[in-house]
């Protein structure tokens, strides 16, 4: 899956059949002298990219007349703007951004964070997110059957719940045995995950804040709770930068879950075909990584104070304009054709993680 390739067409991919009814090879299209290298994403993204760098400049300016939260307005404006994602030259553009431009901004968020401040928050993070993704693909697991659904898609749902969205249904996707529904399911998925992730980001933090959560307890409840990275970045800093660093850290924790998850779902899939084998790979999380190296060479020291600065600087743009692509990619009218019984298991999933987590940030820190 490429970064400018949308979530559905990336789960009919998984599932397209190699030997059509046709039984005719593609035909590539004729090539054309290449400028400079990046030509051909270049001439893809830019339509995009551009709208939606004018939705995150237009929330950023609005912010700062009314001091209001500058991703949240990124957000609203763009779902105002959907309709550039039904099709056009927008599509792959607003894509890009939403993904490849998102994976910098959270990447480039490693040069403001030290090892000693993580360190700060303590075992916590660790055993609430190992806890909170393992009882909610376990919930997913169990409460599919008792609404008629597969227990491929409970897996599938509790997956994108608790670890990250969209990209977690995929790539669990990948490695589930596939049926005639398979497709269908994983669409399901990435459209209520999507919906419910965008819901979560305007109303976790007027949750935290009549609760009384101070900087840490309500960057902890953000970063464990909300599904995908951007709205967790959005709805931390929509707060503080306190707590966006600790939602960025605890989220991507979450994101961490990824690989092991997706490995142990394989084994248990291989075993239950008799250890046959099992295809489709599960995407490196590379943003993870940057991330933990920018967090590394920070705390040695390697950065100075205009370099956190200039790293923070263009890391906020990137962010909003990622938060504004994902609300242009944003449909509540996809989520409301998908039935009640899938919305219904998502949001009981949501719903438990938040409980959970909720539980421990308010007695264990």
């Amino acid at each position: 899956m490429t970064d400018f390739d949308t979530d559905t067409a990336a789960a009919h991919r998984i599932f397209r059949s190699f030997d059509g009814m046709e039984g005719l090879p593609e035909v590539a299209a004729p090539s054309r002298p290449v400028a400079f290298p990046g030509q051909a994403l270049l001439a893809k993204v830019y339509a995009g990219v551009l709208a939606a760098a004018t939705v995150a400049l237009a929330a950023s300016w609005l912010a700062q007349h009314y001091t209001a939260p500058v991703m949240l307005f990124a957000l609203l404006f763009g779902m105002a703007f959907h309709f550039l994602h039904e099709e056009g030259r927008c599509v792959a553009g607003i894509e890009f951004s939403s993904k490849a431009i998102l994976r910098t901004g959270v990447a480039l968020l490693g040069a403001r964070i030290t090892v000693e401040q993580m360190l700060q928050l303590g075992a916590t993070p660790i055993l609430m997110v190992m806890a909170g993704v393992a009882s909610t693909i376990l919930l997913g697991f169990l409460a599919a059957r008792a609404l008629g659904l597969s227990r491929s898609f409970g897996v599938l749902s509790g997956g994108a719940v608790g670890i990250c969205g969209a990209s977690a249904a995929l790539a669990i996707a990948s490695v589930l045995p596939k049926d005639r529904e398979s497709e269908r399911d994983v669409i399901l998925a990435v459209v209520v995950v999507t919906a419910l992730s965008t819901l979560a980001m305007i109303f976790y933090p007027m949750l935290v804040t009549a609760l009384g959560f101070d900087h840490q307890r309500a960057g902890l409840f953000l970063g464990g709770t909300i599904h995908d990275v951007a709205q967790v970045v959005g709805a931390g800093y929509m707060i503080s930068q306190k707590t966006g660093d600790v939602a960025t850290y605890v989220k991507l924790l979450r994101v961490a879950m990824l690989l092991p998850v997706v490995g142990i779902i394989a084994v248990v899939v291989a075993r239950g075909r008799g250890g046959g084998a099992v295809s489709g790979k599960a995407p490196i999380p590379w943003f993870l990584f940057a991330f933990a190296a920018l967090v590394a060479l920070n705390s040695l020291g390697f950065f100075s104070k205009q370099v956190v600065d200039g790293a923070s600087e263009v890391s906020r743009w990137c962010l909003v304009t990622a938060i504004a692509a994902l609300g242009m990619k944003t449909s509540f009218k996809e989520l409301m054709a998908a039935g009640w019984r899938p919305v219904a298991l998502m949001v009981g999933e949501t719903a438990w993680i938040a409980g959970l987590v909720l539980m421990v940030v308010t007695f264990f820190t």
